[in-house]
C-alpha cells in the first residue's frame, strides 16, 4: 500500500502561500531554533514529506510566529505606526491589512514590525 505524504508544495497550498515561504522557514527555524519548523517524518533523497494530518501542527506553527500574533488585544506600536502612515495615503484599514498581510507572505524571512518600519521609512523618504 502506498503512503502518501505532503511536501513543500502541498504544505504551501494549503496554506496559501509559495513554497519559497516553506522553504525559507524550513531554513529559517531549524530544529535548533526557538520555533522550529515541524521536522518531516520522511526523507527521501534530501525532499522532505510530513504526514498529512500534521498539516494543523504546521498551521498552529504558523500562527506562532513572531510577529503574527494571536488576532486579538491591541497592535504592536510598529503596526500602528504603520496603520497610520497607511491611512494618511488613503488605505483603509483593511487595504492595510490585506498589504500587510500579503508582504508578511511573500518576505516570509521578516518578521511584521520589520515590514511595518520598512514600509513607514519608505513612505517617509
Amino acid at each position: 500500500m502506498t503512503e502518501h505524504y505532503l511536501g513543500v508544495i502541498g504544505i504551501a497550498e494549503a496554506l496559501g502561500v509559495s513554497r519559497h515561504a516553506v522553504h525559507k522557514w524550513r531554513s529559517r527555524y531549524p530544529s535548533d531554533s526557538s520555533h522550529p519548523f515541524p521536522e518531516p517524518d520522511v526523507d527521501i533523497d534530501g525532499v522532505p514529506g510530513w504526514r498529512p494530518p500534521r498539516l494543523d501542527e504546521i498551521m498552529q506553527w504558523r500562527e506562532g510566529l513572531p510577529g503574527r500574533g494571536a488576532g486579538g488585544g491591541r497592535p504592536s506600536a510598529s503596526r500602528q505606526e504603520y496603520l497610520r502612515e497607511a491611512a494618511a495615503r488613503d488605505f483603509t484599514r483593511d487595504e492595510a491589512l490585506r498589504a500587510l498581510d500579503a508582504l508578511t507572505e511573500e518576505f516570509p524571512e521578516m518578521t511584521e514590525p520589520e515590514i511595518c518600519a520598512w514600509l513607514v521609512d519608505h513612505w517617509r523618504s
